[in-house]
């Protein structure tokens, strides 16, 4: 899985933006145990599906402070 773009999250919404992030945390977890038992090969997408849950979350907290 790729980078997720700022304008792909802006065009979700609230519920899939959800499940985007419930699914790289699982992704995340599955990551880590395959760098701990020496099966990881790109270990560069740990830090990626980091940083799309940070990104993902950002643009939700901004749409709810937008509404508000």
């Amino acid at each position: 899985m790729a980078q997720m773009k700022v304008e792909d999250i802006r065009a979700m919404s609230p519920d899939q933006m959800e499940d985007a992030v419930l699914n790289l945390k699982k992704e995340r977890f599955n990551l880590r145990f395959q760098r701990a038992t020496g099966q990881l090969e790109n270990t560069s997408r740990l830090k990626e599906a980091r940083r799309d849950i940070a990104r993902i979350k950002t643009v939700a907290a901004q749409q709810r402070a937008k509404k508000k």
